[in-house]
Formats: structure tokens, C-alpha cells, sequence
């Protein structure tokens, strides 16, 4: 199976319900990461139901194209995706950050099979994805490695020791999204330490660089399936997206990075993003 493919009328809806289930799932576990959940939603309907060659029915398929959440505090929003996508039953996503469950708050591969790297700590996941872009070189096969990783991660400075080696090797079969929602945990980018110009460091470091609106998912895709395609680099697909998009009082608001919706606030978000579904 290559990818699971709707029309983009389709495809906004399917975002507008992982949206709801993202500020469901937060609000009965009553911690979370909102904010960069909901920036990242059209970038992973881009990936799950266009881009990335997976097959739900086998999670564990030699073949597939691997995706690594480097931000992984953003996981909601990959949790949704996968319950959409049919690698998970939809009524596990209230059972987010509960004892027990495979929904941890940070991906925990051990609990989900179907992730493909416990992530959280941040400043990781590029590397893991070297590792995995690698292994499909030397053992020639075809499948693609694409990561997220947040703006306010990419301070970090294994980030940067990753994107220079990707790019040195020239891994073509690497892609790295970034969320570039302008935001981290307290506070704007540019009054704590801002990473821009952002394209410009990813070039300097021999990457093919490619900027959208990560909310329009036309955008979306045609950059991810650019990626996939191949150039003779890895490639940066930098995403300019709104931190809470979707939830008016949470959009652009850093109150919202890491702090769970009361019940009325769950009410007011679902009220909001229940209308876009009419």
C-alpha cells in the first residue's frame, strides 16, 4: 500500500476532527501540549493521506516510509492521525497520559508499535532519522525517512551537528519538517532566542530548502511529495504555522503550550471546531 489518498475537501475535514479529538484528549487527561499539536495538524494529513508510503494493517512492514516526532511533546496530534488512519482503535485517545495506557505524553515505541522512536528529549530525532536513512541506503532499499521537529527545539545544538552530517553525506532520502509556529514554551521565539533565518542556516548546511503556509494543505503535499521525490540533498521543508490554530483563544497565545483546557474551555474550543465540521 503507498498512501491512503481523499480529496482535499476530505482531507480538511479529517483535520478539523483530529483538531477535536486533539482538544478532547488534552482535556480528559488534564495535561498536555496543545498548542504545538494543533500547528502540526495539516502537516500530518499531509503525510498519512498523500506523502508517506505505510499500510495500517501492518505497522511493521520492512517497506514503509518512517516517520520520528522529534518534538515529542507535540504527540496528540500523532496519536489523532494514527486513529484516523487505522492504526488505532479512536477510543484509546481518551486514555491519554493514563497509567498504563500505549498514549503516553512522549511517544513510548514500547507501549505503540506503531511509532517508530520514543522521543521527548529534544534535539534528537534528526539524528535518529540519520540512522534510519542510512540503514535504507546501505541496505538499498527506497523507503523515505521524514521528522518533525519544532522551532523552539532547534536551538539545540545536536540539531545542527545532525544537519551538518545529513547534508555532508548528502542523505537524500531524509526530510525534516519544521513547525515553525514562532513560539516554545514560554514565550515568543525572538524575545528568548531566535533561531531565524532559518532557511538560510539549513542551506548553509547543503539542504534543499522548501517554505510553505504549513496550514494550506495543497502547500502541504506538493512540498512533502517534492521531498520524497529526491533531489541529490535531504531537504527542509520549513513550515510557517500558527501555534493553537483552530481554537481562537489558544492561536498565537503561548499561554497554551503545555497547559490543559478547563471544561469550559474544552466546551468553547469544541463549539468552535464542531461549527467548521457543518
Amino acid at each position: 500500500m503507498s498512501t491512503l489518498v481523499e480529496p482535499i475537501t476530505d482531507l480538511k475535514q479529517i483535520a478539523n476532527r483530529i483538531r477535536i479529538a486533539i482538544v478532547k484528549m488534552i482535556g480528559a487527561a488534564g495535561s498536555g501540549h496543545p498548542g504545538g499539536s494543533l500547528s502540526a495538524v495539516e502537516l500530518l494529513v499531509a503525510l498519512y493521506f498523500r506523502v508517506l508510503r505505510h499500510d495500517p494493517k501492518r505497522a511493521d512492514w520492512s517497506e514503509r516510509d518512517r516517520f520520528v516526532l522529534s518534538k515529542g511533546h507535540g504527540v496528540p496530534v500523532l496519536y489523532a492521525t494514527l486513529a484516523e488512519a487505522g492504526y488505532l482503535d479512536p477510543a484509546l485517545l481518551s486514555t491519554l497520559r493514563k497509567l498504563g495506557s500505549p498514549l503516553q505524553g512522549h511517544p513510548d515505541k514500547r507501549m505503540l508499535p506503531a511509532l517508530e522512536a520514543s522521543t521527548g528529549s529534544l534535539g534528537q530525532g534528526i539524528s535518529i532519522g540519520i540512522g534510519m536513512a542510512l540503514a535504507a541506503r546501505m541496505d538499498q532499499r527506497d523507503w523515505h525517512t521524514f521528522v518533525m521537529v519544532g522551532d523552539g527545539e532547534i536551538q539545540e545544538g545536536q540539531i545542527w551537528e545532525a544537519a551538518m552530517y545529513a547534508g555532508f553525506h548528502r542523505l537524500s532520502n531524509l526530510t525534516v519538517i519544521v513547525d515553525y509556529n514562532k513560539q516554545q514554551l514560554d514565550g515568543f521565539l525572538v524575545d528568548i532566542l531566535d533561531p531565524a533565518p532559518v532557511a538560510e542556516k539549513f542551506r548553509s548546511f547543503n539542504w534543499n530548502v522548501i517554505e510553505i503556509d504549513g496550514h494550506d494543505l495543497e502547500q502541504c503535499i506538493n512540498a512533502l511529495q517534492q521531498a520524497r521525490a529526491g533531489t541529490s540533498r535531504p531537504t527542509a521543508v520549513i513550515a510557517n504555522t500558527i501555534k493553537g490554530k483552530g481554537v481562537s483563544f489558544m492561536e498565537n497565545n503561548p499561554e497554551w503550550h503545555g497547559v490543559a483546557p478547563k471544561k469550559e474551555q474544552v466546551e468553547a474550543a469544541l463549539k468552535e471546531l464542531e461549527a467548521n465540521a457543518r
